[in-house]
């Protein structure tokens, strides 16, 4: 049973960090592309960033500069840095994976490619 479960989520003031981490189980990671999305309340959910099984990645307009996503293959886990943040960064923080032969080009960053999803981690940043 494939699982991914964030972990890492809390309350941040503005210009402040957090870093999230997603465990995964039950599939092959290092064949999978991951992703980050979040979503506000009454928002769709967005893509943030994607890390392809080679250590390519994509960030959304509105992070880039700010996060980084990372994976470490040995540990299953995949990680999402999260640095000057802003109000606007508030939300709730998913995981996202799906199958990839590595020649993908995850931009811009949509849901519906993903296939499992973790549960979400909240976030607030306090202005």
């Amino acid at each position: 049973e494939v699982q991914l479960v964030e972990s890492g989520g809390g309350s941040v003031q503005a210009g402040g960090s957090v870093a999230l981490s997603c465990a995964a189980s039950g599939f092959t990671f290092s064949e999978y592309c991951l992703a980050w999305f979040r979503q506000a309340p009454g928002k769709e959910r967005e893509g943030v960033a994607t890390i392809e099984r080679d250590g390519r990645t994509t960030y959304s307009d509105s992070v880039k500069g700010r996060f980084t996503i990372s994976r470490d293959n040995n540990k299953n886990t995949l990680s999402l840095q999260m640095n000057s943040m802003e109000p606007e960064d508030s939300a709730t923080y998913y995981c996202a994976a799906v199958w990839s032969s590595g020649g993908g080009t995850w931009y811009p960053i949509l849901a519906s490619d993903f296939d499992y999803w973790g549960q979400g981690t909240q976030v607030t940043v306090s202005s």
